[in-house]
């Protein structure tokens, strides 16, 4: 067993989800790219590496996962739904609009702000999602 799928094991046990052939072939997938993609591309990553996975196998693997926090979803600005691997620290994503490069950011001032924003008009038990979309570099 290489180390990619000791990983993916490890990780699919952690998220109490069974270790099925085809979610621990899609974690392996998924820990081959960094980019967000598309359920639909993640079904043609495994079908390119011979896995025999359906497609509502993925989407629904997918959403388990995004359900235990093993992967993150954002929606793209047409309502897409893109998936990622990262890491397991409250962070947040600089997302390219053209090629889907992907940079994890931390923002200390939007925790400040959700969280003053928050208490100015008694909200309690807050969580948010912040992603920013734009052109990197490589596609300016």
């Amino acid at each position: 067993m290489t180390s990619t799928e000791k990983s993916t094991e490890k990780s699919t046990e952690k998220s109490s989800l069974r270790p099925t052939r085809q979610r621990l072939a899609l974690m392996q997938a998924m820990a081959s790219f960094g980019d967000f993609r598309s359920a639909q591309e993640i079904h043609e990553l495994l079908g390119e590496r011979g896995e025999q996975v359906g497609l509502a196998t993925v989407y629904r693997t997918l959403q388990r996962l995004a359900d235990a926090g093993e992967v993150d979803v954002l929606r793209t600005e047409d309502g897409e739904a893109i998936y990622r691997r990262c890491s397991d620290s409250h962070h947040h994503h600089l997302v390219c609009r053209s090629c889907g490069a992907t940079v994890e950011v931390e923002g200390p001032t939007v925790e400040r702000w959700t969280s003053s924003i928050a208490a100015e008009h008694g909200y309690a038990d807050v969580s948010h999602a912040l992603e920013i979309f734009g052109t990197c570099p490589r596609c300016r």
